[in-house]
């Protein structure tokens, strides 16, 4: 059975991309708010505490980085990578929907304080984005909700081509390398 992982800030669409993942017999993993409104709209998931074994921290600074998440991710499609997540308790993460928290709209707010400013500076969505980008030979990566409805139909189809997964991995990049110099730009003038 194929996992998704599921981490957004923007939750558009995000209910009815779900659903349609659990009608394709997906599993679904989801940090703490993400996992609630899935809760809400009564779709099966698994948080990705109770996953790991490990609480969110420091306030839900710290939630997906975790091996058993990045494991997932970064395991190749070899028998030995997939025996050893199997060993641990853990299994391949095949496809990941996540975005960032709003930085830029956020320091674009009048009196915004250094902090924060700090505060919305995603660490771990960054993270996740960066390990399914890398591994996109077998993890479909999506980071932009309009993506979603294209996705599902390629998934309903059969599955997410080679080339759909390898461009969607330069959006990711893309995303990254764009945050970082949105943030990069911020302290430089803060």
């Amino acid at each position: 059975m194929p996992t998704a992982l599921l981490s957004v800030h923007n939750k558009n669409g995000l209910v009815e991309f779900a659903h349609g993942l659990v009608s394709l017999g997906w599993t679904l993993l989801a940090s703490g708010g993400t996992a609630k409104l899935l809760r809400e709209n009564n779709i099966p998931v698994t948080e990705v505490a109770d996953y790991t074994q490990s609480p969110e921290i420091l306030g839900g600074r710290v939630k997906t980085l975790h091996p058993a998440i990045h494991g997932g991710l970064l395991a190749r499609p070899a028998n030995e990578d997939r025996q050893q997540l199997l060993d641990l308790g853990w299994d391949y993460i095949d496809l990941v929907a996540v975005n960032l928290y709003p930085f830029e709209e956020t320091i674009a707010k009048p009196n915004v304080t250094h902090a924060d400013a700090i505060e919305n500076i995603d660490i771990g969505g960054v993270t996740l984005i960066r390990a399914a980008a890398k591994n996109h030979e077998r993890v479909t990566l999506i980071c932009d909700p309009s993506d979603y409805n294209g996705i599902l139909k390629a998934l309903q189809s059969g599955r997410v081509a080679f080339e759909t997964r390898k461009q969607l991995a330069v959006k990711g990049f893309q995303a990254t390398a764009q945050y970082d110099q949105k943030i990069t730009d911020y302290l430089t003038h803060a």
